[in-house]
């Protein structure tokens, strides 16, 4: 089994977190304001969300959801990072898009869908917030701001999952990589990236020989340092210079349609 992908005994997720973590934290309108989708929420329709929104910690390699199974909860990443992946029959596996403190997991959900063919696996460990699915279907269901906001970050999420569908097929592993990590950097306050080789290579879809030559490359370029697991990265302006055009596209369709006052 392939290791970013360790699957949980079927159990509420909160028997797989710490302790401390399972206690509900009431969330105050300051700290929730760290995932940008929750900020974009006019204050109306926060202040109805606020008492029910917990606080939990999102561990490395955690599976938030599952392949076809039905879900009762969205998740908010805060200072986590969210990988869908898809797992063919022979264990191979592919990320189709990340999530971070942009946007929220169980599209699914509001959608109507209920359940989706993809796994959601915590790439990059952190925190976030956890909301009844329910809560979130009927303040859908009211047609009113955030029914706008969750359909435009809808489509800034097909949008990724599609540009990355393009990437995998036109662009050079050296760009892809460039890519995920500066996919991933925009998702955290640093500069440092906790992934191995290993998990890249799960994420893009390629051997890991492949991605250690990449690394190998930008390291020597001087853009990257690679050490034990994280990556740090020295020279973002020379992996924006080195990564295709994909990364770009994903990112203005997301600031075009996710601006910090969407919702107000």
């Amino acid at each position: 089994m392939i290791p970013l992908l360790r699957r949980p005994r079927k159990r509420d997720i909160n028997a797989a977190l710490p302790a401390f973590s399972r206690r509900p934290v009431v969330a105050s309108s300051h700290e929730i304001k760290l995932n940008l989708l929750l900020a974009a929420l006019p204050d109306d329709e926060l202040e109805r969300w606020l008492p029910e929104l917990e606080l939990i910690e999102m561990p490395l390699g955690h599976v938030l959801y599952e392949a076809g199974a039905i879900e009762t909860n969205v998740y908010f990443p805060t200072s986590a990072i969210v990988s869908l992946v898809y797992v063919m029959k022979n264990g191979d596996v592919a990320e189709i898009a990340v999530v971070g403190n942009e946007g929220i997991i169980g599209i699914s959900l509001f959608m109507g869908g209920n359940s989706t063919p993809s796994h959601a696996v915590v790439q990059s460990a952190g925190k976030g917030y956890r909301l009844k699915a329910q809560l979130v279907k009927d303040e859908f269901e009211r047609a009113g701001p955030v029914t706008h906001l969750l359909l435009r970050y809808t489509q800034a999420l097909i949008t990724q999952m599609s540009q990355i569908a393009v990437c995998t097929r036109h662009h050079s592993l050296e760009q892809q990589l460039c890519r995920c990590l500066l996919q991933s950097l925009d998702r955290l306050p640093g500069n440092e990236l906790v992934m191995t080789h290993d998990r890249i290579a799960n994420v893009l879809g390629v051997r890991r020989e492949g991605v250690t030559a990449g690394a190998t490359k930008l390291q020597k370029a001087g853009l990257i340092r690679y050490s034990r697991g994280r990556i740090t990265v020295l020279d973002r302006k020379g992996l924006e210079r080195r990564v295709c055009e994909c990364y770009a596209v994903i990112q203005e369709e997301y600031d075009r349609l996710l601006p910090m006052e969407l919702a107000a």
